[in-house]
């Protein structure tokens, strides 16, 4: 090979070695003692299975052009260790945000999994990105629903001599996350006076829409719940939504992270959009672009209903003045992956000692080790 066909093949080398580094950079780790060794790999193994559910016995309203069908078709995924020893695990429901997909779940499954959780995510039928008539939000308060079919079936799966997720699940142990309008779901399946299932037991809501949510809408279940939120969140904005949650939310952590955007939070972030100095400010004008047709078509995300707790607040999306540097993605779902685990540990591990020790890290050593970054508010 002359030297001209040698320099090719050099270059072609360093793009690739380039493009393999610009698609899968390398995440952050924690510095501090504790939250390394908490953010240490599972050894459990993972496996991801494809679902296709469909619950007849509830609609999928009309929407747009799209006529509704009599059904709800959920597809998606449930995630399990390959390791079964140590089953039966907790099962964790994931809810995705307005015109996101299930794959927004692939973040928190390839950690918390092989640390010993089940993970199962959908589409929901008209809130994902290729919902049918376009997406909108005011399907959320059905998405509650969805959450308790899909507990249905996971248990009932569980239950079957020969399925792969045979006695996995522990059905005592049950909970639901979720982001931004899957965070708002998981405010609803968890505290709702007549949508909530009694069968969850902790609920995570990262940078979910609560400005409408009053304490008593949180009085009508006694739920460990965390939000977990950015300060410089553009959509869902953080002193309208996240701020007041340990004043209005008994048995409750605000974690918060300093600078931390809206879209930082969603894995595709740390890899598409980690040189951006606020992701939110690409992401705004497709968002608002998508809330539009709901608010032409004279839909609210929900109706206020005062004896339910809930109001007619309205908090105003993407009105920032500026976008400021925000925290970098890959930084901001580290931080996110540590406090959702250690929440989770904190009701769910085993043994009473681990649960104690991870009630601890949440009130001390989570702050403590991971700020300026974060800082954590407790209402227990």
């Amino acid at each position: 090979m002359n030297r001209l066909g040698k320099a090719v093949v050099i270059i072609v080398a360093l793009v690739a070695v380039a493009a393999v580094y610009v698609m899968n950079p390398n995440l952050p780790t924690p510095e501090g003692a504790v939250s390394a060794a908490l953010y240490e790999p599972g050894e459990l193994g993972m496996r991801r299975e494809s679902i296709s559910l469909t619950d007849s016995s509830r609609p999928t309203s009309a929407n747009g052009d799209y006529a509704g069908d009599p059904a709800r078709q959920l597809d998606g995924f449930v995630w399990y260790p390959e390791d079964a020893g140590q089953a039966p695990f907790p099962l964790i429901v994931y809810s995705h945000g307005f015109m996101s997909s299930v794959g927004e779940a692939d973040n928190l499954a390839e950690f918390l999994v092989p640390k010993g959780y089940v993970l199962v995510a959908v589409d929901y039928p008209l809130s994902n990105g290729g919902a049918p008539g376009g997406p909108t939000v005011t399907d959320v308060i059905n998405q509650a629903g969805d959450v308790s079919f899909i507990i249905d079936s996971m248990l009932a799966r569980s239950m079957v001599a020969d399925d792969e997720l045979s006695g996995l699940i522990d059905e005592e142990r049950i909970a639901a996350v979720g982001l931004s309008l899957g965070g708002l779901t998981t405010q609803l399946v968890t505290f709702h006076p007549s949508e909530r299932d009694s069968r969850i037991k902790m609920a995570v809501s990262i940078a979910g829409p609560s400005a409408m949510l009053q304490s008593g809408f949180f009085d009508n279940a006694d739920v460990p719940f965390m939000m977990i939120a950015g300060s410089s969140d553009a959509i869902v904005p953080y002193q309208d939504n996240a701020a007041s949650i340990p004043e209005r939310v008994d048995n409750s952590l605000l974690v918060t992270l300093d600078q931390g955007s809206h879209t930082g939070f969603a894995g595709i972030s740390s890899t598409f959009m980690r040189w951006f100095e606020h992701p939110d400010e690409l992401v705004c004008p497709m968002l608002v672009s998508g809330l539009e047709r709901d608010q032409e078509e004279q839909n609210s995300i929900l109706e206020a209903n005062l004896a339910a707790g809930i109001t007619a607040t309205v908090s105003t999306p993407c009105s920032m003045e500026s976008f400021p540097r925000a925290m970098r993605p890959g930084q901001q779902q580290m931080l996110t992956r540590l406090a959702v685990y250690a929440f989770l540990e904190s009701s769910f591990a085993e043994e009473s000692s681990r649960r104690q020790a991870m009630l601890q890290y949440l009130q001390q050593d989570l702050e403590a080790e991971n700020a300026p970054d974060l800082s954590v508010t407790a209402n227990l």
